[in-house]
């Protein structure tokens, strides 16, 4: 199936986000889960821990940037799909949720951004 301009500039920009996690020593768990409840776009580890990472791309700053078009609505969504991921671990693993922020040509990484 034939992918949409936006599509396809989301996915360069998942790319460019996997190819800085992995820069930095995490490694990839699984990418765009989806569940019923929402879609986590990429899971990595970091250590011991499991990390939840959304990944928002905007051509500017403006109204905001990247990081500030998550909405409360979108979070909740992600914690959805984040539970249903874990349902598959015996032992629940210290997790955290990440943010990469992708500002132009510019990549923000926030850790530990939702509780």
């Amino acid at each position: 199936m034939r992918r949409t301009d936006q599509q396809q500039k989301g996915q360069l920009g998942e790319d460019a986000a996997l190819d800085h996690l992995l820069s930095h020593g995490l490694v990839l768990i699984e990418r765009n889960f989806l569940c019923k409840g929402g879609e986590l776009d990429l899971v990595m580890r970091d250590g011991t821990h499991l990390v939840f990472v959304e990944v928002r791309r905007r051509r500017s700053r403006a109204f905001g940037g990247a990081a500030a078009s998550i909405t409360p609505a979108k979070q909740r969504r992600m914690k959805i799909a984040a539970q249903v991921f874990l349902l598959r671990y015996r032992t629940l693993p210290p997790c955290r949720f990440d943010v990469i922020a992708i500002d132009g040509e510019s990549i923000g990484w926030l850790k530990n951004v939702m509780d």
